[in-house]
């Protein structure tokens, strides 16, 4: 079963690059027509699919970037959040499965209850008004600025050494990630809530890993293929993030297995948290200038 969930990640993802590289030329007039450096986007690409090999969420990572440079318009963040990164977590989960021990049925059923959800928002997310989508974007970095948190405190568990979830704990995890799925289209991520869950039911910390980016794999690639469709995205962030940041995953998997990230998520924190109060309190004061005197 487990060759079979690999070749399955190999084919919905390479069906979803198939997608995005017959968009991203039919519209290549208007790739380079949009705002930010392709340089920038490379190196966004590499650094943020390299901290989110351990874990830490590009989503949060990238949309601070995109804000301080103003490169992606609010409205597309959540859209190029997902896009950008299915290619990299194709390759991260493939090589979390192959390497660390998972329990199969577990997997299996988490990664259709992430995928399930993530199935049903995108068409709902590029119909919102910008306004909402900004509230969304800074719930999800507060949450993930908080699991960061919880897990530096050791408010939250850090976990068992079981391999799989047996019985009422598979449904409650289930559950979970059926609504983390569906938050990764308003552009909050799941990993730090998923880690923060399966842990909380006794799962091993390592195998936190295969079931994170199994979930992720599909659900990304899922909703991510609805975003393009509707072309609720930005396409050359996601051009450079998908491909550069491979780079990224292959140095955090093969050439840096013991690196140790804790000064990493402690910075990664204070950044996330300064964005998602700022963006908060831009929007109270953008509905408080529009309310009449």
């Amino acid at each position: 079963m487990i060759k079979v969930i690999l070749a399955l990640i190999i084919l919905v993802n390479g069906f979803f690059a198939y997608r995005l590289f017959a968009d991203l030329i039919r519209r290549k007039s208007e790739v380079w027509r949009e705002p930010g450096s392709n340089i920038l986007f490379a190196a966004l690409g590499i650094v943020s699919q390299f901290l989110s090999t351990f874990g830490v969420s590009d989503f949060a990572f990238n949309t601070v970037a995109f804000r301080l440079t103003k490169t992606v318009e609010d409205k597309k963040i959540p859209g190029t959040l997902n896009a950008a990164c299915v290619i990299p977590v194709a390759f991260m989960a493939l090589a979390y499965i192959t390497v660390i021990k998972v329990d199969v049925l577990t997997l299996i059923v988490l990664i259709i209850a992430q995928t399930t959800g993530s199935y049903f928002t995108p068409r709902i997310v590029v119909k919102l008004p910008v306004s909402r989508i900004r509230i969304g974007i800074a719930v999800g970095l507060l949450c993930a600025a908080s699991f960061i948190l919880a897990g530096k405190l050791h408010l939250i568990p850090s976990g068992g050494n079981l391999t799989g979830l047996p019985g009422l704990k598979l449904v409650i995890a289930s559950i979970a990630v059926f609504i983390y799925g569906a938050l990764n289209n308003i552009g909050i991520g799941s990993y730090a809530p998923t880690m923060a869950t399966v842990y909380a039911l006794g799962i091993d910390p390592r195998v936190a890993f295969p079931i994170m980016m199994g979930g992720c794999t599909f659900s990304c690639a899922v909703g991510a293929l609805e975003f393009v469709r509707l072309g609720g995205y930005s396409r050359k962030p996601t051009l450079w993030i998908s491909t550069v940041g491979l780079l990224g995953v292959a140095a955090a998997v093969y050439l840096v297995k013991s690196l140790d990230v804790d000064v990493i998520k402690w910075v990664v924190f204070v950044v996330i948290l300064y964005a998602a109060l700022d963006l908060l309190s831009k929007e109270f004061r953008a509905k408080k200038q529009a309310q009449p005197d």
